[in-house]
């Protein structure tokens, strides 16, 4: 490959203004401890961070005039990172479980159902509840719909209602959410008795 080679990643681009590779003639300065100093041109600041062994690095550059903060920039850097890192990991993508029933559903396959359901929930997903009805059922949707508000009313510890029990078609559809951490503890533990 050549240096002209448009296929290759031109390397200064993705750099951040630091030291010498900030254009401005001032800068507003702050120190490392994060004091302001005034506006000061750009070869003064380099030399006042060059004395005490940091970097000048412009962390707002669109303002009028742009501002720089002396600090150590592999230290940032490393923080930076760290922060983003953390911030991943605290990240939890919600998907949606679909759990499908029959409205004539036997009391065991009942519980099956809502263990999965509960798990789910305590995983922070979403459910979509879906019980399919077919020819004649179709006149028994009010069967279907009270299924669905037993099974919610069983789950009220763990999630709450997005979407009412509803018939959409030859199905009746529901959806709940998981209750934020706190409300479960408060929804599962004992009410003191008034004596």
């Amino acid at each position: 490959m050549s240096i002209n080679d448009p296929r290759r990643p031109e390397p200064r681009r993705d750099l951040p203004p630091l030291n010498e590779r900030i254009r401005d003639r001032e800068v507003r300065l702050i120190d490392e401890e994060g004091n302001q100093l005034g506006i000061v041109p750009t070869r003064e600041a380099l030399a006042n961070a060059r004395e005490k062994g940091l970097d000048l690095l412009l962390v707002q550059p669109d303002a009028n005039p742009p501002v720089a903060k002396i600090l150590d920039y592999g230290r940032h850097k490393f923080e930076m990172e760290k922060k983003a890192r953390e911030s991943k990991r605290k990240q939890h993508v919600q998907d949606v479980k679909e759990i499908k029933m029959r409205y004539k559903i036997e009391d065991h396959d009942f519980q099956v159902k809502l263990k999965h359901a509960q798990k789910f929930l305590n995983d922070g997903d979403k459910i979509k509840v879906l019980i399919i009805l077919r020819g004649r059922e179709m006149q028994h949707a009010d069967m279907a719909i009270d299924l669905m508000n037993r099974f919610a009313g069983d789950l009220k510890d763990l999630g709450m209602m997005d979407r009412e029990p509803k018939l959409e078609g030859k199905s009746v559809i529901m959806i709940l959410n998981p209750l934020p951490q706190q409300q479960r503890g408060a929804a599962a533990a004992p009410k003191p008795s008034a004596t």
